[in-house]
């Protein structure tokens, strides 16, 4: 058990405490998502279950035990939910916090050198969830300024000179037009896949990407 564990102890974590933590984690952790890393809290007093905080590729997780260390209440956020990631250090370790679209969380009493990395990773999904953001941005831009704003009431004139128009263009745009639409509704898939877009997000998308059809 403790070689599966050793990735999780660079920093000194209590490897009691990341088997105990890991053992709860295996009950929550999706198909297609993995385990990067966790920090355990470490008060001066003795604590017997120490609270923990884990990163995956999908979530924060913040794992609290209580009675004993026999049970454990856990707070999850999504990455595409995050606003921001703090870190303050103190005396006595240092305090990790996030804010997110759903609230606040945060662990105190974290060792350092377990917090700095704690941030570090999260600095790096925060900067992933940027640019998937920007991507989306992009697409919408895209998107809109590929729509055609048309008169609901057009006189014959307006009809000839837009079926002249879409009688002119080159097929070769319109295999373009085709590739992109389809490679848009790919990015959207993969997207909602990874769980970085909900559903509803996912149709109303898909729906205004198929209005370019």
């Amino acid at each position: 058990m403790l070689d599966n564990l050793k990735k999780f102890l660079n920093e000194e974590q209590d490897p009691s405490a990341i088997e105990k933590v890991t053992e709860k984690l295996r009950g929550i952790i999706m198909n297609g998502e993995s385990l990067e890393y966790i920090a355990v809290q470490k008060k001066p007093a003795v604590n017997i279950s120490p609270d923990c905080v884990a990163l995956t590729n999908k979530r924060i997780i913040f794992c609290r035990p209580k009675n004993l260390g026999f049970s454990m209440d856990f707070s999850d956020y999504v990455w595409k939910d995050v606003i921001d990631c703090k870190l303050k250090e103190e005396l006595l370790g240092a305090i990790f916090s996030i804010n997110t679209t759903k609230g606040s969380d945060s662990l105190d009493y974290l060792p350092k050198a377990q917090a700095r990395r704690l941030y570090a990773l999260a600095q790096e999904q925060e900067e992933r969830q940027r640019e998937l953001r920007r991507q989306m941005e992009l697409e919408e831009k895209r998107a809109a300024s590929g729509s055609i704003q048309v008169n609901s009431n057009p006189t014959p004139l307006m009809n000839a000179s837009i079926e002249a128009v879409v009688e002119s263009e080159p097929p070769a745009l319109e295999v373009k037009k085709e590739d992109d639409i389809t490679a848009a509704l790919l990015k959207l898939k993969s997207l909602f896949e990874s769980q970085l877009i909900s559903r509803e997000e996912y149709e109303a998308k898909k729906a205004e990407v198929l209005t370019r059809i």
